[in-house]
């Protein structure tokens, strides 16, 4: 494997030395562009004591283009689809070579904070949120309470 451009190991030390509050992300031993993340649900949110997966790959264009970014826990969220993909406008077309995996890792946890039925990637969970969010907002926290916290519960 070609060596690690500088910008790379200074964002992944940084990401060690300076750890995003409730996030935990650690490049891969045997492909440093890999990182596995975990990030905690965001307080007063319907995600609150769920623990989420993710998975980051950093392209060979990077920083010219955006990480490969994924959830690999399941998940009830409008912006997030059954695979783990993530509809968050930097990971697309507002992408700038300024951003940093700190800064996507930053907007995913706000987003947990903030779903946005209006720009759906799950167009039944973004259907719900509308019309009865109460309801979307408990599907959500049950979701998690099943998925991410190690406690399986019953609807």
């Amino acid at each position: 494997m070609a060596a690690l451009p500088r910008r790379i190991i200074k964002e992944t030390q940084r990401l060690m030395v300076e750890p995003v509050p409730g996030i935990v992300a650690c490049a891969d031993e045997a492909n440093a562009r890999h990182f596995h993340v975990t990030v905690k649900g965001p307080k007063e949110s319907p995600y609150e004591n769920g623990v989420f997966n993710l998975e980051l790959f950093l392209p060979e264009e990077y920083p010219m283009s955006a990480p490969k970014v994924r959830f690999v826990t399941k998940i009830y969220h409008p912006n997030i689809d059954k695979l783990g993909r993530i509809c968050l406008d930097i990971l697309k077309d507002k992408w700038s070579p300024a951003l940093q995996i700190r800064t996507v890792l930053l907007s995913i946890q706000a987003l947990l904070s903030a779903p946005n039925p209006d720009d759906p990637l799950e167009n039944d969970v973004a259907e719900a949120w509308k019309t009865d969010e109460a309801s979307a907002i408990e599907t959500a926290k049950s979701w998690t309470c099943k998925y991410a916290t190690g406690k399986n519960i019953k609807n």
